[in-house]
């Protein structure tokens, strides 16, 4: 799900089987990603997952990092992270987002070859988009809650 010029393209780490299933991006009912965005205030209103191409008409988009389906993003191994990155470049060179948020650290960090990276804005740019990094807002990530998501994700607006 992206377009040409997004405001912000968020990255999530791989689809879940649920997602999976329905070919929805953060479906499984407990992620708090489509919550989050609303309450940040980067929707109206709280957009359903079968709605997730109304988000492209405001401004913002989804992709994966990994494109395989797994039960949790453990079961990803590095090298697809690697992989990963390498197609995510080409799709940030073609459509040209001003931002990119990735949700999940330990994906980024794979993702780029790094050892530990901190929540928020990144000091370096790829591929010419601001980078932001997020929590992952499954619901089985319990480190980050409602709340604390939202003012993450809020962040990435101003």
């Amino acid at each position: 799900m992206i377009a040409p010029g997004l405001r912000v393209l968020f990255c999530g780490i791989n689809p879940g089987l649920y997602s999976g299933a329905t070919g929805r991006h953060f479906a499984r009912p407990g992620n708090r990603f489509w919550p989050a965005l609303h309450r940040a205030g980067f929707t109206a209103r709280q957009l359903h997952p079968s709605e997730q191409q109304l988000l492209l008409k405001a401004g913002y988009g989804v992709v994966n990092l990994v494109n395989r389906t797994t039960a949790t993003a453990a079961e990803v191994a590095p090298e697809e992270f690697v992989a990963g990155r390498a197609r995510l470049a080409a799709k940030i060179k073609r459509y040209r987002p001003k931002a990119i948020a990735f949700l999940g650290v330990g994906a980024y960090c794979h993702a780029f070859g790094l050892r530990n990276a901190s929540i928020g804005l990144q000091p370096e740019s790829f591929e010419g988009a601001k980078v932001w990094v997020l929590p992952n807002p499954s619901g089985l990530n319990a480190n980050y809650q409602l709340p604390d998501l939202v003012k993450l994700f809020r962040a990435v607006l101003t």
